[in-house]
């Protein structure tokens, strides 16, 4: 199964909203709220250091994940509304989208948060290198220079 990364810049592809109904069957909003937050403008992650990637199968959306600047930390990013579809979880792809964000944050920033939303996902993180650091809204970070 080859997996193709792109960037979304000027707009957000039409299988987003697939991606975010499945996202709300699990029980999680964050994909409708990128949706939302993206067309009113509120978060379009396109400051410096900032990216919102997708990643394909074919021509099928199989998951997305964000970097924002992190307020609560000086010279930081923080990955956001990442999602992975559950039909291609444990099959490495968000390893790679997450890894694609983090050689992306390396040109920009000294570390990286993240907010674990559940025990999967601690795992999944800290599988990654981060260490958990709960404050300021988020529970992990990833030092990338010191």
């Amino acid at each position: 199964m080859a997996i193709e990364i792109r960037n979304f810049r000027d707009r957000l592809p039409e299988a987003m909203a697939g991606l975010a109904r499945d996202a709300r069957q699990e029980g999680n909003l964050h994909i409708g709220r990128l949706i939302d937050e993206w067309a009113v403008g509120d978060i379009r992650f396109a400051r410096d250091g900032e990216r919102l990637l997708g990643a394909f199968a074919g021509a099928a959306l199989v998951a997305v994940g964000g970097m924002t600047i992190e307020p609560a930390m000086g010279e930081a990013l923080r990955m956001r509304r990442f999602y992975v579809r559950p039909r291609m979880r444990g099959r490495g792809v968000g390893r790679m989208l997450a890894l694609a964000l983090l050689d992306h944050a390396r040109l920009f920033c000294r570390c990286v948060t993240v907010h674990a939303g559940n025990d999967g996902a601690m795992k999944f993180w800290e599988s990654l290198g981060f260490r958990p650091a709960k404050q300021d809204g988020y529970t992990h970070v990833l030092e990338l220079r010191g």
